[in-house]
């Protein structure tokens, strides 16, 4: 009974850890943006994640997945939700877009998650749509004053943004679709050998070296703390995350956690740059934690 407890206990926490590691996401761009190209970065990114899954699947001794079809459904997923998805992201970082307004864009995910399963015929309640509206709300509230910033958003960096929301949305959805239950391990070192393969080819391309040193200190460890926390925070835990949650749950409640995390990237940012936290900040995280509350809740 204990054990079980345990296990239930582990399993409501999840969202919340979720949550706040994908919330560091943007925090780690703004560290790790100014020394290195997008997609250099991410291409290290996932070799150095691959090298950390591979022994751990070795010594656990888990199986791989059993089929090619299986095969080919994380590899496309790897592809969206890594290649695609953080590729944009990144990119548009990278092209002078905000933290905050990245994560608004990326934020509708849940908004289009929501209008893909309602054409599909599936059930999405009155409450959860009030839940999505309102926790759309509240994004827009929090990261308002991003908008109308000279230079901030253009067509260019835009583009990426909403390159990376299609991206994560599609991802999502077909993760829930087509591959079928597996260890996470090795879900995740096939989809990021799928994200390396489609990544470093066009890594090759950037003319902008790895700013792996500086000349004041030699290392430069804004990029070394930046990559250090993006394999094993955000890849080998927030990834990981993700996928056990959509395997376990309905995808318009798993997409809209997303909702918390501009709000939790902006409380991030005012505890680790001291940027201001206004009251229309607080105004929109409280009506996002409501969105998202009437979206996850189980129905009576």
């Amino acid at each position: 009974m204990s054990e079980r407890s345990d296990s239930a206990a582990l399993l409501r926490a999840m969202p919340l850890v979720f949550v706040l590691i994908w919330s560091t996401g943007f925090i780690v761009a703004r560290y790790g943006m100014p020394h290195a190209p997008p997609l250099k970065f991410l291409a290290w990114r996932y070799v150095l994640s691959i090298l950390c899954f591979l022994p751990w699947v070795l010594l656990a001794r888990v199986a791989w997945p059993q089929s090619r079809a299986q095969w080919g459904h994380l590899a496309v997923t790897g592809v969206l939700m890594h290649a695609g998805y953080l590729g944009g992201v990144w990119a548009a970082v990278k092209a002078g877009m905000g933290s905050g307004l990245v994560a608004l864009i990326v934020g509708l995910q849940p908004v289009l998650t929501a209008f893909w399963l309602s054409a599909r015929g599936a059930s999405v309640t009155g409450r959860q749509w009030t839940g999505l509206s309102l926790g759309f709300a509240g994004l827009v509230l929090v990261v308002s004053r991003k908008f109308g910033q000279g230079g901030e958003a253009g067509i260019f960096n835009l583009s990426l943004a909403v390159f990376a929301l299609l991206s994560i949305t599609i991802g999502t959805l077909y993760q829930k679709r087509f591959v079928a239950a597996c260890d996470v391990r090795t879900a995740n070192a096939v989809q990021l050998l799928a994200a390396l393969l489609v990544t470093l080819p066009l890594a090759l391309l950037e003319t902008e070296p790895m700013g792996w040193q500086t000349s004041a200190s030699g290392v430069n460890w804004e990029l070394v703390v930046a990559m250090g926390w993006s394999v094993l925070g955000l890849t080998l835990g927030g990834s990981s995350l993700l996928y056990l949650l959509i395997q376990r749950g309905a995808a318009t409640s798993v997409t809209s956690l997303l909702y918390l995390v501009p709000p939790t990237t902006a409380l991030m940012a005012w505890v680790l740059f001291a940027e201001p936290i206004t009251i229309t900040t607080l105004v929109g995280t409280a009506l996002t934690a409501i969105g998202v509350s009437l979206v996850v809740r189980a129905p009576r």
